[in-house]
This record gives C-alpha cells, sequence and structure tokens, in this order.
C-alpha cells in the first residue's frame, strides 16, 4: 500500500470512529460514554492539527518548485488530484462536519440545576473534529498532488 493510499485509509477509519464515537455519545449520553465521546473528538482534533501542520510544511517545501493554491491543498479543487480520491477525501470531511454538527445539537444545552456543565456541552467537542478532514487534504495534497511547474522569470 502506498503512502498516498494509507492517509486516505486513515481519514475513512478516522471518520467511521468518529461516526460510532459520536453516535453513541449522543444516543447513550452516560458518563462514560460522553467521556468516549470527549476524547475521541480530542485525539482526533490534534491528529488533525499534526496533519495539518505537516501538509503545510510540505506544502512550503514543494512551491519552491510546484505552483499550489489553498483550495487546491486543502479542498482538493483544480486537477492536482484524481477524481476518486477526491471523492473520499471531501466525502470524510463532509460527513465529519454533519456528525458533528448532528450530534452537537441533539442534546440542546439546558441550565444545568446544579450550576456545572449542561446538558449537551461534552457533544459540541465533534466540532473540533473536521479539522481532521482538512488537515489530512492537506497533507495528502502536498505529498501526493501533481501540481504544474513553477513558473519562472518572464513567465510568472
Amino acid at each position: 500500500m502506498s503512502e498516498s493510499d494509507m492517509v486516505v485509509r486513515a481519514n475513512v477509519l478516522a471518520t467511521g470512529l468518529f461516526l460510532v464515537s459520536s453516535g453513541l455519545a449522543a444516543l447513550i449520553f452516560d458518563g462514560p460514554w460522553k467521556v468516549q465521546g470527549v476524547v475521541v473528538s480530542l485525539v482526533l482534533f490534534a491528529v488533525g492539527v499534526a496533519a495539518f501542520l505537516w501538509g503545510y510544511w510540505t506544502a512550503v517545501q514543494r512551491s519552491r518548485e510546484v505552483e499550489m493554491s489553498v483550495a487546491e491543498l486543502y479542498f482538493l479543487m483544480g486537477a492536482a488530484v484524481p477524481k476518486r480520491i477526491k471523492q473520499v477525501m471531501l466525502g470524510c470531511l463532509s460527513v465529519q462536519t454533519v456528525a458533528a454538527l448532528v450530534t452537537a445539537i441533539a442534546r440542546p444545552s439546558t441550565p444545568a440545576s446544579d450550576g456545572g456543565s449542561t446538558a449537551g456541552s461534552t457533544l459540541a467537542f465533534g466540532v473540533l473534529v473536521p479539522v481532521l478532514g482538512l488537515g489530512l487534504n492537506g497533507l495528502w495534497a502536498a505529498r501526493s498532488g501533481r501540481f504544474p511547474p513553477r513558473r519562472r522569470g518572464e513567465d510568472a
């Protein structure tokens, strides 16, 4: 399996993990299930930040030789990324975003009688997870995207 396939597979697996974790946290909404939902969301967010930074660093290095844009990196626009990869990666980002929003509003916040946290507040951590999709998009595009060579001199 190639390195670019591993990034795609990691995105699909992490998206599935998030769906299961956030779904259980929203449906069962009991102590340990809320905690695992927060932990999974924060871990996926941290992985997304690391992937984002790694992809950005790689893109900066490659930009000396090739022409690329932010839209091509993080939203996989243009011809630099094959259609199959775009569909899977942007599909994962879409699923992460929708799942995060749905689970965050699944349990509306209500004032807690003891002055503590509100009932649905732990589910709001899920809105951080789409950073994973953006980060992995950037990492894939920066490492494996086929960008045109940088224009030099009078061509620029």
